[in-house]
């Protein structure tokens, strides 16, 4: 059975618009079909894609990030000792 959604869910569009490696856009990390097509998915279906496109996001961000705190290139040499 569908859950009725109360509101519209809207556009996850930033307005960057661009394609990654593996083809999802850089801004909302949408896929192609999913852009073209966002306003005829039913509600349930966008909100599936919402998910989705948070999970992308975290894995590209976990891919993309920068070394952490204590490696050779971040430490800082003190000036005054």
């Amino acid at each position: 059975m569908k859950q009725i959604e109360i509101f519209e869910i809207t556009s996850p569009c930033i307005g960057v618009c661009q394609s990654g490696p593996k083809g999802y856009c850089l801004g909302c990390f949408r896929s192609r079909d999913e852009r073209l097509h966002w306003t005829k998915l039913e509600q349930d279906v966008q909100s599936k894609v919402i998910k989705a496109c948070a999970l992308r996001k975290k894995r590209f961000s976990q891919t993309h990030s920068k070394p952490t705190k204590g490696t050779d290139e971040q430490q800082q040499i003190s000036l005054l000792d």
